[in-house]
């Protein structure tokens, strides 16, 4: 077992949820979160907003799920990041679970 982690930008959200569909996830939680980026070392030039604090409206998405099925979602998110043509993608990872009731 293992504990699934996904943050991404609030458009990717269906996205999201089919992926886990298809990768036989049945239960999983996700929420509307603010995520932040710091642009304190790029030059005010390069950076869009002219600013060095970044927060956009984000989404976290977390569930426990067979290792067996990991590799499914892993492959899944990968594939839909290839086909991006915006600098924001899908992130995941996974954690191991020693234990669970």
């Amino acid at each position: 077992m293992k504990l699934l982690i996904i943050t991404s930008i609030s458009e990717f959200e269906n996205e999201i949820k089919q992926m886990l569909v298809k990768a036989n996830v049945k239960n999983f939680s996700y929420k509307e979160v603010m995520g932040y980026h710091n642009t304190s070392n790029e030059a005010i030039g390069d950076n869009w907003f002219a600013t060095e604090m970044n927060e956009n409206e984000s989404m976290l998405f977390y569930a426990f799920v067979p290792s067996e099925n990991v590799e499914m979602i892993f492959n899944a998110i990968n594939e839909f990041n290839g086909k991006q043509e915006t600098l924001s993608k899908i992130h995941v990872a996974t954690v191991n679970i020693e234990n669970s009731n």
